[in-house]
């Protein structure tokens, strides 16, 4: 397995296991991890803290050159706020962990230059299925819908 996709996963679960959506990301620089993060929506009480958005504010403040050198790894696809967020800082490349349970704006990405990988990863798949069946409305909530249909 990819270690930064492996990081971005071991994000995922320190947000299961704080209650929160299990969803993680890192951004790498270099091949080195510079920013790590998890959704944090429900343990911060906050409206823009996923997985991609927390591991760019834990990277801090950077240079642009640094956004547009780097790749974001995250375990599920980016949501719109987040795509917004990698094409504002002009971030290259997105390696997703899977995009079956919610696909993002992918289509935003692709046509905006940014490189997308997506692995079927059987870890995401399973860490977001056992979420979604244990707490649906918080997994709703953090998507936008009011619930299943």
């Amino acid at each position: 397995m990819d270690p930064f996709m492996q990081a971005a996963i071991e994000e995922a679960r320190k947000g299961y296991e704080a209650g929160g959506v299990p969803i993680g990301s890192v951004l790498v620089h270099r091949g080195e991890i510079i920013g790590r993060g998890h959704n944090q929506r429900q343990q911060r009480g906050s409206a823009i803290l996923h997985g991609e958005m927390d591991a760019l504010e834990n990277a801090g403040r950077l240079p642009a050159h640094v956004y547009r050198e780097a790749v974001l790894y995250t375990t599920l696809s980016p949501c719109p706020m987040c795509s917004g967020a990698i094409v504002l800082y002009g971030i290259p490349e997105v390696v997703i962990g899977e995009n079956t349970t919610f696909k993002g704006d992918e289509a935003l990405l692709r046509e905006r230059g940014v490189t997308l990988t997506i692995h079927d990863d059987s870890q995401c798949k399973s860490l977001m299925a056992q979420f979604i069946a244990e707490r649906p409305e918080v997994w709703y909530e953090d998507i936008g819908e009011s619930g299943a249909s």
